[in-house]
């Protein structure tokens, strides 16, 4: 199932992120997509705060992958700087963990990714407009059909 949302704002985004944390299970692999400054962090932040982390959470661009300790952990990577490498970093552990796995620039590592995910795509459109193309199969369509336009 594939869906295309403008959001307006950050409270928008927000309530996007709040949905899809109401359906999170163990083994949840979301993939996130877009430019420099598209939204990518702010949307995990807003999803790690909705499953009840209170740790500020930030990008993972020079550690690679951040750990949240919650009822359900959320493994946070940015892959931006393991373009074709990210099978050496041994991240399957986390993309196939009991947690919430969040991927930033989930292409750079595409072949360690699941072909059962959520995938969000962000485009920035100018302030804080932006265009979500979402999509996933099997166990997540149901997300998807839940996120509002």
């Amino acid at each position: 199932m594939y869906k295309e949302i403008k959001v307006n704002n950050l409270s928008e985004m927000e309530q996007i992120a709040k949905t899809v944390g109401k359906h999170v299970f163990k083994g949840f692999v979301l993939c996130l997509q877009g430019d420099l400054g598209a939204g990518k962090t702010t949307f995990t932040k807003f999803l790690g705060k909705s499953i009840g982390i209170a740790d500020t959470i930030n990008s993972p661009t020079f550690t690679i992958l951040k750990i949240y300790e919650n009822t359900l952990d959320l493994f946070h990577i940015d892959a931006y700087r393991l373009r074709g490498i990210g099978a050496d970093y041994s991240l399957e552990d986390y993309i196939y963990g009991e947690g919430l796995c969040v991927i930033e620039w989930y292409k750079h590592i595409i072949e360690s990714i699941p072909n059962d995910k959520l995938v969000i795509e962000i485009k920035h459109l100018g302030d804080t407009k932006r265009l979500l193309k979402i999509w996933g199969d099997n166990q997540y369509e149901k997300i998807v059909e839940a996120i509002n336009n």
